[in-house]
């Protein structure tokens, strides 16, 4: 019979057993979660650091100064290297309309060093606060940053070949099928045309997302590209990439060759460069030499070029001089090696001379200021048709219901447009709607062609009827100034 201390031990036993039982299964079920959880949180310090290490590494270092350079703004970007790096920064700088005078470009190992001295379309240094804040905050995320979309519209990308009233049959089309076009780009060049278009339902204000319109759309829209003899390479998209537009014009004409295409109109080479391209055998570079009329945005095309033609830039030197540009590049192809062959050096200096000229505006710039309305630029661009003028270049924007497009417009086959004329298409549209922002130079290098040539009292004629000629022209607004 057991004692009363044998059944009390008994006791306590059993009920320390049955504890154990209850915490076991809870200990061994949170125990390893308790156990990762404080590996975490000795491990959280370390992380972090170690995250922000990384963010420092790849996050550009810009510096802005205004008192080490006389006539520009030097800004400085110090980073990891990256291959487009480049290209991104110079696409922030031209996006806020600076023009880059000098710059200096070097990549040794693993750091970019890019310096740029800019300054406003004004040729002043930069002084606004909000724009240098503006350039460190960009430059200071281009790693992380990426082109704006176009919210609330459809984009149309159209390539083709190049007739006059194309522009006005592609805005008839879209003025029909009830499109409202909202912004636009469109460039031509050597016969080809390249266009983006944004655009909204004229009804409901909303993109077009009826897929049986959007095929109507493109199916109109391609006849009307093709035209005669240009069926396989007349192309209609409807792009939901998110692209910096002014470079997917680059790409769009790249593909469609037009570096290799012979052109259809007359064009008189102010903005032709001399291109050469030469390998340094010692440092297993190719070098890129560009001299050409100096213009705003003259680096982005060159660099994008490069860049979608998938060669890496080492080292550059770029310098402006009155209205000359010299560029220098080193440069090697994305997998190291430098150009190889006679035909890639051929194909590098076709295709670089071809970005140069596209943006290269030949014609008289006229802009468009008005109340936007259904079918305007279907409209406007009609009475350059009916008017023999072609358009080489536009730009389409509205904004608060107001619409202002630029365009520059030649005569049919790419001569100066008759200052009669200019003046009968400002007279329809309304003078004080449409206006000349400048005579290209081709009509002064004109004038003093022909008065040179002439002599004696003639020549005092022609003299005194050019002097009224250029007095009407600057009546018109079509100049500013006849003295």
């Amino acid at each position: 019979m057991p004692t009363g201390e044998t059944i009390n031990r008994n006791a306590c036993f059993s009920a320390s057993s049955s504890r154990t039982s209850q915490l076991e299964p809870e200990t061994a079920l949170n125990s390893p979660e308790k156990v990762w959880k404080m590996m975490q949180m000795e491990r959280k310090p370390f992380l972090e650091e170690y995250e922000k290490l990384i963010v420092r590494m790849n996050t550009p270092r810009v510096m802005i100064d205004n008192a080490g350079c006389v006539d520009a703004t030097r800004i400085m970007i110090d980073s990891a290297r990256n291959d487009g790096i480049l290209l991104e920064a110079v696409q922030v700088l031209t996006d806020l309309n600076l023009s880059i005078k000098k710059g200096y470009v070097s990549s040794d190992g693993r750091w970019n060093m890019d310096v740029f001295h800019v300054t406003n379309l004004d040729g002043s240094k930069l002084t606004d606060g909000s724009i240098i804040n503006c350039i460190e905050q960009s430059l200071g995320t281009i790693h992380r940053t990426r082109p704006n979309s176009i919210d609330g519209m459809t984009t149309l990308e159209l390539t083709g070949t190049d007739r006059v009233g194309l522009l006005s049959e592609v805005f008839a089309v879209l003025s029909e099928l009830s499109c409202d076009v909202v912004e636009s780009k469109v460039w031509t060049h050597n016969g080809r045309i390249a266009s983006i278009i944004h655009l909204k339902d004229c009804d409901s204000g909303s993109p077009i997302e009826d897929s049986k319109k959007i095929d109507r759309i493109e199916a109109r829209l391609r006849n009307v590209l093709k035209g005669d003899n240009d069926i396989r390479s007349a192309k209609t998209l409807v792009s939901i990439a998110v692209t910096h537009t002014e470079r997917r014009l680059h790409q769009m004409m790249f593909a469609d060759r037009d570096y290799d295409r012979t052109p259809i109109m007359k064009t008189h080479g102010r903005h032709s460069p001399l291109v050469s391209v030469q390998n340094c055998s010692e440092k297993e570079y190719s070098v890129v030499n560009i001299q050409v009329k100096d213009r705003p945005k003259l680096l982005f095309d060159v660099v994008c070029t490069l860049t979608d033609m998938q060669y890496v830039v080492f080292h550059a030197t770029i310098n402006t001089t009155l209205d000359k540009a010299y560029l220098e590049f080193f440069i090697r192809h994305i997998d190291g090696t430098p150009i190889r062959s006679e035909a890639e050096k051929q194909r590098v200096i076709m295709c670089l001379k071809s970005a140069i000229e596209r943006r290269a505006s030949e014609g008289v710039r006229l802009e468009l200021f008005r109340p936007d309305k259904p079918g305007l630029l279907a409209e406007v661009t009609r009475t350059f048709r009916e008017n023999a003028m072609n358009v080489t270049q536009a730009e389409i924007s509205t904004k608060k219901g107001m619409a202002l497009n630029i365009f520059y417009v030649t005569d049919a086959i790419g001569n100066p447009v008759d200052p009669k004329v200019i003046d009968s298409v400002m007279d329809r549209i309304g003078s004080g709607y449409l206006r000349v922002k400048e005579l290209p130079l081709m009509y002064h290098q004109k004038g003093e062609s022909d008065e040179h040539n002439t002599g004696g009292l003639g020549g005092a004629v022609l003299f005194s009827l050019g002097s009224l000629v250029r007095r009407n022209l600057y009546n018109l607004g079509l100049i500013k100034s006849y003295s």
